[in-house]
């Protein structure tokens, strides 16, 4: 199970990478700040949940995630992908980021669950390692987190998470189910992307 969903990881940190890229671009940001911009959204979140869990962050322990990072900002670099931002809505980007959002967000909750907080702390963990990334590199930019404003995005790693944790309190945690969380994961974000869902607003 775990080497499944680190493959859905890299294919995210690959995403998010490359939207972190793009908001740095637009930015007008220098090289620096392109790539503290690229590794924030794809592993901002990642640190910020291992550091809550009081574990050794994943990423100051294994050097592929940075690899795949600088990878993809040099690429970006040398294909001049910043001239052709509608690659952020190519089926393949929105695939991606997809099984980025929904496997941070289980791998989020499993590391809630091992560390034993409640329904809310694993709720919470999913969420901050699912969009974290996406959130500290808004403010880094000075703007409002996208999710706050935006999608239906964060929603969908708040039901994987709690589906994870219902799935933990009736002892039904295996790699079947795992993968059926994630099935409907992938598939609820898809169809709210393409739908355009978008939590309610005040007027």
């Amino acid at each position: 199970m775990n080497h499944l969903f680190e493959v859905a990881e890299f294919f995210g940190i690959i995403a998010f990478a490359l939207s972190g890229f793009y908001a740095a671009a637009r930015e007008k940001l220098d090289m620096l700040g392109i790539f503290i911009a690229a590794f924030l959204t794809a592993l901002g979140g990642g640190i910020t949940r291992d550091a809550i869990a009081d574990e050794m962050p994943y990423t100051f322990t294994h050097i592929l995630p940075t690899f795949l990072v600088i990878g993809v900002v040099i690429t970006a670099v040398l294909l001049r992908l910043n001239k052709h931002d509608k690659l952020e809505q190519t089926k393949i980007f929105i695939i991606s980021d997809t099984l980025g959002l929904v496997s941070f967000a289980i791998s989020g909750s499993l590391v809630g669950i091992g560390a034993g907080f409640n329904v809310f702390g694993i709720i919470m963990l999913g969420m901050i390692t699912a969009v974290g990334g996406s959130c500290l590199r808004d403010i880094l930019l000075n703007k409002i987190p996208f999710f706050l404003i935006g999608e239906f995005y964060a929603t969908v790693a708040i039901i994987v998470s709690f589906a994870m944790y219902v799935l933990k309190e009736f002892d039904q945690m295996n790699l079947i189910s795992t993968v059926i969380v994630f099935a409907i994961g992938v598939t609820l974000r898809l169809v709210a992307y393409y739908k355009k869902w978008k939590l309610p607003k005040l007027s």
